[in-house]
This record gives C-alpha cells, sequence and structure tokens, in this order.
C-alpha cells in the first residue's frame, strides 16, 4: 500500500566510514532526495556502540546505543555496521516490524541471505543491497534486474579493491607482499588485519552473491573455492610481467558441465594472469571491474571505486531511493529468484589454462620426461620457455597448458614434483581472459 505520510522515517544501523557518508547525504541532500522520492526522508536515529565518539557532521542527538528500539520505528532500515550478529537480528526485527531494509553487509548476505530473503518476502517489504557488492559500482541491479531476460553464462571480475592495490604495486614498484600490504593499511585501504582481503573471504563473500543473482540458484560462501594471494612473491608478479601477464585476484562464476555430464555452476576466487591486453589488466590501485557475459547481451563490464566511504555510501542513498519510492507509490522490488536450484559444482571439475614454474635440472631429456607426465594425465603443452638461473646445473621452465580441469592439473603436479629431475614447482597459477 503507498504510504500516506508527508516523511520516511529512516534508521542508520552503524556510523563508521561509510555511516558517515550516508548521514552526511542524507542531511546535505535532504530537498533533491525528497523530490526524487516524493517525501522527505527523516533521519531519525543512527545507532552505534559509543554515543560518545565525535563524528564530523553528525547530530550527537541522533546517536543511540538501543538499536532494538530504533529499528522499530522507522519505515527504512539502512544496515552499515557489518558482521553477522547483530546485524542478522537486527534487519530481522526491523523487517518484522514492517521497514524496508537497505544493507552493504556482503558476509551476512554470502553467510545466510536466504533467511533475510524470505523474511521481507513474508512481510512484503523490500529488501536492496547494491552496496554490498563492488561499491559505487551498479553490478546488484543489472544483473538481477536488467539481464532477468537474459542467461547469464559468466561473472567474472575484480571485487576486492585491496588486494588489487596491493598486486598493483606489486607489479609497478617491484614491492614484495608485506611492504604493498603495509602500503595500503597506511592508505585506509586494508585492515589492520588485512585476512578478509588477502586471504580471499571478502572476494569470496561478493562471488557468492554475484553467482546467486545470475544463476537464480543459492549459493553460499561456504560454496565458493577460495585462493587469496598470501603465496604470491615478487617474482610471481615479475614473471607474469615477462609472459605479457597481469596478476588479478579474480572472482568467476560459471555454467559449466562436470565429467558425469551434470550442467551446474562453478564459483571460486583465486589469483589469476591476465593477458595484459584484457581490459581487467589495466584495473589498477583500488578499482574494481566485473565482465558478465550473457547470451543476448553479450560481454559488459562495469568499471568505477569498489570501496570508500562517499563511493560505498552512494550506492547505498541509490538503494534507499528505491525501496523509499516504492513506499510513497506502492509496489515493491525483485525478490530472491532462486528457481534454477543448479547444482554448484566441485572445484576440481573446473577448467581453465595453466602456467607452471619449474626448477629442474640442466640436463638432456629434462623436457621429455616433464611432457611425458603431462600428457600421461591428458594435460597438452601450448607453450615452454626455459631460463637459465646461476647454478649452472639449475634451469626454470615455465610450461603454459592449454585447458585442462583443475582434477587432470593437481595429478600431474603431483606426479611431476616426484621426478628426479624436478628440483622444485616453484607455482602454479591459472591463465583467465583469454
Amino acid at each position: 500500500m503507498p504510504h500516506q505520510s508527508g516523511s520516511l522515517r529512516v534508521a542508520l544501523l552503524g556510523c563508521g566510514v561509510v555511516g558517515t557518508q550516508v548521514a552526511r547525504l542524507l542531511t546535505e541532500q535532504a530537498d533533491d532526495l525528497a523530490a526524487r522520492v516524493g517525501a522527505r526522508l527523516e533521519l531519525v536515529g543512527i545507532a552505534v556502540r559509543d554515543t560518545t565518539a565525535e563524528r564530523e557532521g553528525v547530530d550527537p542527538a541522533l546517536l543511540t546505543q538501543d538499536a532494538d528500539e530504533l529499528v522499530t520505528r522507522a519505515d527504512v532500515v539502512v544496515e552499515v555496521m557489518g558482521g553477522i550478529e547483530p546485524a542478522r537480528t537486527l534487519i530481522l526485527r526491523a523487517i518484522e516490524h514492517g521497514a524496508s531494509v537497505v544493507t552493504a553487509n556482503k558476509a551476512l548476505l554470502a553467510a545466510d541471505g536466504p533467511t533475510l530473503y524470505a523474511a521481507a518476502d513474508a512481510a512484503g517489504v523490500d529488501l536492496y543491497f547494491e552496496a554490498a557488492v563492488a561499491g559505487a559500482i551498479p553490478i546488484v541491479r543489472p544483473v538481477r534486474e536488467s539481464l532477468a531476460g537474459d542467461r547469464v553464462q559468466r561473472v567474472l571480475g575484480i571485487v576486492n579493491g585491496t588486494t588489487n592495490y596491493v598486486l598493483d604495486k606489486m607489479a609497478t614498484d617491484g614491492l614484495d607482499l608485506d611492504q604493498a600490504v603495509k602500503e595500503a593499511q597506511a592508505l585506509g585501504y586494508a585492515e589492520a588485519d588485512p585476512t578478509a582481503d588477502v586471504e580471499g573471504y571478502d572476494a569470496a563473500a561478493k562471488a557468492a552473491i554475484l553467482a546467486s543473482l545470475a544463476f537464480h540458484t543459492r549459493v553460499s560462501i561456504d560454496d565458493v573455492h577460495r585462493e587469496g594471494i598470501t603465496g604470491l612473491t615478487a617474482d610471481d608478479v615479475a614473471w607474469a610481467a615477462s609472459t605479457g601477464r597481469t596478476l588479478k585476484l579474480l572472482a568467476i562464476a560459471e555454467r559449466n558441465t562436470a565429467d558425469d555430464g551434470t550442467e551446474g555452476i562453478q564459483v571460486r576466487v583465486h589469483p589469476a594472469l591476465v593477458p595484459s591486453d584484457h581490459p581487467l589488466a589495466g584495473v589498477r590501485g583500488a578499482f574494481n571491474a566485473v565482465f558478465v557475459e550473457a547470451e543476448a547481451a553479450g560481454e559488459l563490464m562495469f568499471y568505477g571505486r569498489g570501496a570508500g566511504g562517499a563511493p560505498t555510501a552512494s550506492a547505498v542513498l541509490g538503494d534507499v531511493v528505491s525501496v523509499a519510492r516504492h513506499r510513497v507509490l506502492g509496489g515493491r522490488g525483485p525478490v530472491e529468484s532462486s528457481y534454477a536450484d543448479l547444482p554448484v559444482l566441485p572445484a576440481d571439475s573446473a577448467r581453465t589454462r595453466y602456467q607452471v614454474r619449474l626448477e629442474v635440472r640442466d640436463q638432456p631429456g629434462v623436457l621429455a620426461q616433464v611432457a611425458a607426465v603431462l600428457a600421461e594425465h591428458g594435460v597438452s603443452i601450448e607453450s615452454v620457455r626455459q631460463s637459465a638461473v646461476p647454478d649452472d646445473h639449475v634451469a626454470l621452465l615455465l610450461i603454459t597448458t592449454h585447458t585442462a580441469s583443475e582434477r587432470a592439473l593437481s595429478g600431474t603436479v603431483e606426479a611431476i614434483s616426484g621426478l628426479d629431475v624436478v628440483r622444485a614447482v616453484v607455482s602454479v597459477l591459472r591463465v583467465e581472459g583469454a
């Protein structure tokens, strides 16, 4: 039913970097927002842990520690506090009391999104979450709404600005991983504990959300094969450049067929080598970019700032305007679409190309032995590059394969590492985007 009052009450949960910007925009752009919504948006309270902390531009009278009470007196609840609890309980309480919800909480959506979707659907209210994936980049709405009439085949992208900044600094300035992470922390791109970023958890949560939307299937973070960037070295980055490629942490969700013919989807996050002429290779600093490949639309690319207070607040306010207009005019936004219910295929059935770097004895017949092992496991060689090292008895082999399954490649690497002529398997990296 349309909202009858001349204003809508907005409650804000959290007032950190993003929350402060949301509060500022709600205040400074009040007249413009009212014109777009058809009613004034009245910020009635901001739930925080510490009401005594100074927050520039935020009216202290709005601050409260009683989030439970606050969500019961709002028409729209904006959650930017993060984490699983108490965010989940507060969102469900808000929905129970008839509020529409806007959240930026990727971790919660990836862990337990269906519970929130079901609650919002039962209550007849909106649940919007554009800011949960890729900051200011409009990606959730295009996948959920604009491509609703198409068949998405693949989503591929850089969805974590911190790791992209770190890898970029390693490539351009020759820094090692620890140095680049410290620089990212100094600039505010990385938290004091960077685990969620560098181990790939943040990207995995976003990949789960995008896969759920793109393939109309419930995908949780537990379904995502995840590898971070902590195992990468400056040497890996330098070798990538020498072969015309760039290292990126990619989130990939795609339709695929398992060895037994089962059609399903695969969702993975891992470092990958991207050809230097691919658009993703040119995504620098803390920026994000997402490719969507659909049957009718073809390739679409979304690029922009993936994090930060103001960019994320922009996405939050876009959602606030949408849900507020629905309150004023009637109607609802899209609800969860999980009708396809495709199986999530095992990670070892994923197929891609690989680059394997080996340290071997510098003697005749070594390449033949290595090639024989690859052939035994059904992995074919695309190219081989050999380089000498200061040790006269050691050489480096860089082997790029044709497309193979993770299972086949894993067995191949294990067998190669057992060869007497192989001193070490230095690195195994996937090649994507080519």
